[in-house]
């Protein structure tokens, strides 16, 4: 998971993987559509493909690039179990403030009815 989440920290990266969200993509165009050299789209492409989040696959003379479903599959799942964490406990403290809660409400009609 280090290999992706290093992948994922770079903004060119990231940019690369939001172009690929619109399908196969060949590294001149990615090249055109970024403030970096082609050597360099193929460098961080590279790096994308180690982390496999990215696949490669030929063309005539042309390598495209697409997005690894299978790769991000895991970056969620990875970052899932986060959220439900997150939810889980956000779930008990809300059980334990109305609780809470409907003790206060409780003590405050008892004190006005008094």
């Amino acid at each position: 998971m280090d290999v992706v989440l290093d992948a994922l920290g770079d903004r060119t990266r990231r940019s690369i993987l939001e172009r690929l969200s619109a399908g196969p993509v060949a590294v001149g165009v990615l090249a055109d559509q970024l403030p970096v050299s082609r050597p360099a789209v193929s460098q961080h492409l590279r790096v994308l493909k180690e982390a496999e989040l990215v696949v490669e696959s030929v063309a005539g003379t042309r390598r495209l690039y697409r997005i690894d479903k299978s790769g991000l599959r895991v970056v969620r799942e990875y970052f899932d179990r986060f959220w439900e964490t997150t939810l889980d406990n956000f779930a008990i403290l809300a059980e334990a403030e109305a609780r809470d809660g409907s003790r206060g409400a409780k003590k405050n009609r008892r004190t006005l009815k008094g």
